[in-house]
């Protein structure tokens, strides 16, 4: 070839506008014109040819496969780029239980960097690294799709709470309290954790920047659509849409009108809307009912977070309450849930007052009555008076010679006085609705837990695994694990994730069916899981 016509090849051609393009005739040429190139490929090879018109190198690789990291990696060393073998791994002799709610299988799975390269009966290379599974069971890293991990996470970047029961992504961002994503990104850049982390966006920390802290009213038109611009940045930055708080004050005085104006940006960026629900208990028909609303009017997917009957005289209600979602969804409305497999609750004693008359004894007796068990009810923090933690709301009246709702105000109006309200494990839930919302085939497991407190942190998915799997049998393993896994990714938006099957990252959890089991309480609630063997985030065993 005439070196004037390989010149004319490598020249990159110019649009109508005279701009030029990357591409000559059949080459394509890198900015500074010093390397023209061009690949090949069809099922079952990959080829790459690069000239280095300088120096006088010419690269060429044939591939008789479609993986194309060896390509790669040879063309890093070439140009003088940072490079590094890949990182290979086979897990052998497991049971896979893929996250798709079918049944296990038999087989090995090999990792390469930080993703499932192949799924089958597969020859461990000469010196590469393996795990003998010795036959248990291969699953999808678990999703958390409602954490507050995050609480302390860079004290104890390790995240054992999480990674102890099989949990490898948290979801944070929720009841309306979030982290702007661009500060928690940088975070995770100067300090690396042991999970994958994606983040909500909080309605009331919208509100209290937009309002300027004066939360305890609504919203006005303007400062509505502050929150929008605001969220519309954080959906922007990778949030995975709108959560909402509406049963704690900073949300409470907000009226539907301003959750479905912020949905509708989430909805316009594919996010979704996930809700701590205005009541539980009193109001729950009213609540359910609006985040109905919310979705069907701002069009997007709508999820119950941590769904519970925290009324005494309405346990034995779940039934009737998933046939009111169920239709929802028949009427076009994609709303779902996440549950936890605990009676017990964890937030601030002031929710025990739905009025928000936190004065009012009739309100703190009807609390005791129908809101919560006061005798197995125990203040886990409460900084406002140390000698009330570890003790239960009846314990709390006894020491001073009063009634169980007198003790209640007094825990409130302490707490008030001193700006810290603490937080209280309480027991208001049955079994049998537990039970019902577990077995709701648009239900999620989640935790709701944070590093310390109530035992969910700890152990809310092994709980599931070993208590209502294996010994009360409400759910199959298959289906708890796809309820763990690919569902709330699904739910979420989660890519990627999920599943055991060959691109997607490397989360995994090896664990023993047999033994797998929650053993954090009330007075332990750090204890770790029993029966996970070994975990691995991104590829790399945690």
């Amino acid at each position: 070839m005439k070196s004037s016509t390989f010149k004319e090849a490598i020249t990159p051609a110019k649009l109508n506008n005279g701009e030029a393009t990357s591409y000559g005739f059949g080459w394509f040429v890198s900015k500074d014109g010093k390397v023209v190139s061009h690949t090949g490929g069809w099922v079952g090879f990959r080829n790459i040819l690069v000239r280095y018109l300088e120096g006088n190198r010419t690269l060429v690789f044939l591939s008789n496969g479609t993986e194309g990291r060896a390509g790669r990696l040879l063309k890093n060393i070439l140009d003088g780029k940072s490079w590094a073998l890949p990182q290979t791994e086979v897990i052998t002799d497991v049971n896979i239980i893929d996250g798709s709610g079918l049944p296990s299988f038999k087989a090995d799975v090999r990792i390469v960097d930080n993703r499932i390269q192949e799924v089958g009966k597969l020859p461990i290379a000469p010196g590469e690294l393996y795990t003998d599974g010795d036959g248990l069971t291969l699953a999808p890293g678990f999703i958390d799709s409602h954490s507050h991990h995050d609480w302390g996470l860079s004290d104890n970047p390790s995240c054992v709470a999480a990674t102890n029961q099989g949990v490898t992504t948290i979801v944070v961002g929720q009841d309306g309290g979030s982290t702007p994503v661009s500060r928690l990104a940088a975070q995770l850049k100067t300090q690396a954790v042991s999970v994958n982390l994606a983040s909500f966006t909080g309605h009331s920390s919208l509100r209290s920047r937009a309002m300027k802290g004066d939360v305890l009213r609504k919203a006005k038109p303007d400062e509505i659509d502050v929150m929008k611009k605001m969220l519309e940045e954080e959906l922007k930055n990778g949030s995975l849409g709108l959560s909402s708080g509406l049963e704690y004050e900073p949300a409470f005085y907000s009226n539907t009108a301003e959750v479905i104006e912020l949905a509708k940006v989430a909805a316009k960026y594919q996010g979704i809307y996930i809700s701590h629900i205005r009541s539980e208990d009193v109001y729950q028909n009213e609540a359910i009912g609006e985040i109905i609303d919310i979705g069907r009017e701002a069009k997007l997917p709508v999820q119950i977070t941590h769904i519970k009957i925290a009324q005494r005289s309405r346990w034995g209600s779940s039934a009737s309450l998933l046939q009111q979602l169920q239709r929802a969804r028949q009427q076009g409305v994609d709303i779902s849930a996440d549950v936890y497999p605990y009676t017990m609750w964890s937030s601030t004693p002031r929710v025990l007052f739905p009025k928000k008359d936190f004065t009012s004894l009739a309100s703190a007796q009807f609390a005791t009555q129908e809101l919560f068990d006061p005798a197995t009810s125990v203040m886990v923090n409460f900084p406002a008076n140390r000698t009330f933690e570890g003790k239960t709301i009846t314990e709390i009246g006894q020491m001073n010679n009063e009634s169980e709702a007198e003790a209640l105000l007094r825990i409130i109006r302490v707490g008030a006085e001193k700006e810290e309200s603490g937080s209280i494990v309480a027991t208001s839930m049955s079994e049998e609705d537990i039970s019902n919302f577990l077995r709701w085939e648009h239900t999620s497991i989640c935790s709701d837990g944070a590093m310390s407190g109530h035992p969910r942190g700890h152990g809310a998915f092994t709980r599931v695994l070993g208590r209502y799997v294996r010994e009360k049998g409400v759910l199959s393993l298959p289906s708890a694990i796809h309820k763990m896994t690919a569902l709330p990714a699904e739910k979420l938006g989660i890519r990627n994730r999920g599943l055991i099957t060959p691109g997607y990252f490397a989360d995994l959890v090896l664990f023993k069916p047999e033994t797998v089991m929650d053993n954090a309480s009330i007075q332990s609630p750090t204890a770790r899981s029993t029966g996970i063997e070994k975990v691995w985030v991104n590829g790399q065993v945690v």
